[in-house]
């Protein structure tokens, strides 16, 4: 007896010596490890990413009470009250390791939440054993049931790459956790016990055992075991747990970590909103690679889906690498779009697939957008007004004189360009600036070729423009181009009359976003990608969105309706939609090494881009390529490719929304004629040298008249087809300025056999 007392006695001395000893290890750092979480615009998750394990930490408030009673009561019923071990369960779980035995067994949830998140060792050993049995007697003695049963929740592993209850609840509901009912806790508690042998869907890849069949049996005899020991405990009534004698309904396992397609682009461009705007949303990049956020996107699914297929539908149909390697390799588009009232990006395509190509084509890319930029100088001359000649080159905006669309201005092609005094402009190595047109093509009334902006607009003549741009001062363009959303250091080319036509580069989603723009009459609000963020913690941020006036009504919606002709009978014709006013441009870019299309309705503005461009990063020499011959078209203009997918996009993402008219715009400006009336030609009777005629006020018609039979006709006054480029996609022109005379279609063949000059795409 004396000897068994003194054994008894130093047992005792050893474990208090060892429970004084044990130190209790922090939380292991792959216990925190989380993911991030993104959803879409919807609610539905879209990935868990951002780290190595799926896992996004929640506090015990956000986890139903069911939750805890079904693992309380299935695990460890006495949980509340004891001191973290289980005697009886340790004793018999310590005499199978030292027999040979199964060595699992005997834990309570204390236990359990040590070994997963204090203990890095997961060996199954007496050493180790005993050593857990020391720290889960301290930490029950130091840590608190509610920290004990939030840290174990947490920690759990449940099948699907799901570590922790929020993960869980994700994988197999989509759902929150607290959104959780009784029958769905009480089947992922099942799932702690291991869910090779539980997860309904089966894991014969594992076990071949574990079909779904068998699986589903064992789950559910499982939940309701726990459902059961629920009520006998007294957790659950007997009324809320007779609803419940089936396996609830659960999702099809999903890769949730899988970043392919168009997702990983639209995780990039959320984690950068994020972190570029780290001052308003507080995340910075660290904050990010720590995980543990939920990320609510404003992507709309459905729509990305569209986009993707619009863009997949005319590579599949006209892109023939194979067949033509010199001229349809490294074709890429790139596309946005984006919501006027709000500003939230609706869909974006960034290219083929995230994981192989790495450019993110709706994003900067250093594609130029041509004649896409054109409504932002016609933007500016509405709300600024040309220069009075006279005046110095600053002037108040009392001192100009605001321009009308129905202004007339030259289309002459290889157009000498003059500064706003009228001095032939010179670069700094004092050659001229001689404005070509596309296709080397004069447009409007011979001999000086006026045209008013409108017309010049819809054929999207680059002379005219440019002048424009030098009357009201390139400062006023770019002004209008950032004021409407435009990010300053895309712009490239400010002091180059060519500034006026797209020689900058902004990124899809911005020319999506300063084209909503106008279609929000001069309302702008900055493109985003992100609602909200919350973390176990709460609200992190919130997108709060900030309107500005960049125009008034007047000139934004002037500029609808001058866009408005490009798509009804211009360039811009293959994006006209069913039932629905549109107003957009085509663009196309010098050496025809960039086209775009930019459009919208009242609901939704979209740009779609176009290039050819070797994005291999070993490709130290990267460099736009020439797209003549690309899809078997002789040149690319965004008449084609982008127009088409623009249309075959947006008739999808607007079905079922009920179509809305642009506003009536308010008449603005004046009718400002920046052509020079011409010389009559004296006639054999005249004695004297014709004077010239006087221009006419801003009130008078400056359409001049129909030309006599006898006089050589060029372009917009001949009969016929106004323009077959490229097929005849560019739309017919009026073929007489006299009001009895009709206009043609694209196939253009009224009165006559055709003009002499096509029109171009811009």
């Amino acid at each position: 007896m004396g000897m068994f007392i003194g054994f008894m006695g130093s047992l005792v001395a050893v474990a208090g010596i060892g429970f004084a000893m044990v130190a209790v290890p922090v939380v292991d750092e792959t216990a925190k490890a989380q993911n991030n979480v993104y959803y879409w615009s919807n609610g539905d998750e879209m990935v868990s990413t951002g780290g190595e394990t799926n896992r996004q930490i929640i506090n015990l408030s956000q986890i139903p009470k069911a939750m805890q009673n079904a693992v309380i009561s299935q695990e460890n019923k006495t949980f509340r009250s004891d001191s973290g071990i289980d005697p009886k369960g340790i004793a018999r779980a310590v005499f199978n390791m030292a027999t040979g035995g199964e060595t699992q067994g005997g834990s309570t949830i204390t236990q359990q939440y040590v070994k997963n998140a204090r203990l890095g060792d997961q060996s199954q050993t007496i050493s180790r054993k005993f050593k857990e049995i020391f720290i889960s007697v301290k930490v029950g003695t130091t840590v608190s049931k509610d920290d004990i049963m939030a840290g174990y929740l947490n920690s759990g592993y449940y099948g699907r790459n799901a570590y922790g209850i929020q993960a869980a609840a994700r994988a197999y509901f989509n759902k929150n956790a607290i959104d959780l009912n009784e029958g769905q806790c009480a089947f992922l508690a099942a799932m702690l016990k291991g869910a090779t042998y539980y997860d309904p869907a089966g894991s014969v890849s594992i076990d071949p055992a574990a079909t779904p069949a068998a699986n589903q049996k064992r789950a559910l005899i499982q939940m309701q075991d726990t459902l059961d020991k629920m009520v006998e405990y007294g957790h659950l009534s007997a009324d809320v747990r007779a609803k419940y004698t089936k396996l609830p309904e659960w999702q099809n396992p999903r890769f949730n970590t899988a970043l392919s397609g168009q997702v990983g682009y639209l995780v990039d461009l959320a984690n950068s909103y994020l972190v570029n705007n780290s001052e308003t949303t507080k995340i910075t990049e660290k904050k990010l690679r720590e995980g543990g956020l939920s990320i609510y996107t404003t992507f709309d699914k459905k729509k990305v889906k569209e986009l993707e297929s619009a863009v997949k539908k005319v590579y599949k149909a006209n892109i023939k690498p194979e067949e033509r390697p010199k001229t349809d390799t490294h074709v890429q588009f790139g596309g946005a779009s984006v919501d006027p009232t709000t500003g939230a990006i609706r869909a974006c395509y960034g290219g083929s697939d995230a994981t192989k190509h790495f450019t993110n084509n709706c994003d900067v890319t250093g594609a130029q957008v041509g004649s896409t930029f054109k409504p932002f100088v016609l933007a500016a001359a509405m709300k600024w007004g040309v220069r009075d000649k006279d005046g110095p080159p600053e002037q108040a905006q009392d001192e100009r004189t605001k321009v009308s669309p129905k202004s007339f201005f030259s289309g002459k092609n290889k157009l000498k360009i003059k500064d706003y005094k009228g001095d032939i402009w010179q670069n700094e190595k004092g050659e001229e600036w001689n404005q070509v047109n596309d296709g080397d093509q004069s447009y409007g009334t011979p001999p000086n070729y006026q045209i008013d902006l409108r017309e010049a607009m819809r054929e999207s003549v680059n002379s005219a423009f440019v002048q424009l741009g030098m009357d009201v001062g390139l400062d006023k363009v770019k002004e209008a181009a950032v004021d409407s959303g435009i990010l300053e250091p895309s712009l490239t080319g400010t002091d180059y009359p060519s500034f006026s036509i797209g020689t900058s580069q902004p990124s899809a989603i911005r020319m999506a976003g300063a084209y909503a723009t106008f279609a929000a009459s001069g309302k702008q609000r900055a493109p985003f990608s992100v609602t909200k963020v919350t973390s176990k913690d709460g609200e992190v941020f919130t997108h709060e969105t900030v309107t500005k006036d960049a125009f008034t009504a007047p000139v934004a919606d002037n500029v609808t309706d001058v866009l408005k002709t490009v798509v009804e009978d211009g360039t811009g014709t293959n994006a006209q939609l069913t039932g629905r006013e549109v107003a957009g441009k085509t663009g196309t870019t010098d050496g025809n090494r960039s086209a775009w299309f930019v459009g919208y309705t009242p609901q939704l503005s979209t740009a779609i881009s176009m290039f050819r461009m070797d994005d291999n990063e070993k490709n130290q020499n990267r460099e736009f390529l020439k797209m003549f011959g690309t899809g078997g078209q002789e040149k690319i203009h965004g008449a084609s490719f982008p127009a088409e997918i623009w249309h075959d996009y947006m008739e999808q993402a607007l079905k079922g929304t009920e179509p809305k008219p642009f506003p009536t715009p308010e008449p603005i400006g004046v009718i400002v004629n920046d052509v020079p009336t011409p010389t009559p030609t004296p006639t054999p009777t005249q004695t004297e040298e014709a004077s010239p005629s006087p221009s006419p006020t801003p009130s008078e018609s400056l359409i001049s008249p129909t030309p006599t039979p006898t006089e050589t006709c060029f372009g917009f006054q001949c009969p016929g087809n106004g323009g077959t480029d490229n097929g005849g996609t560019d739309g017919g022109v009026t073929s007489s300025p006299t009001p009895t005379e009709t206009e043609t279609d694209g196939n253009g063949n009224a009165n006559g056999n055709g003009g002499i000059f096509g029109g171009p795409s811009g």
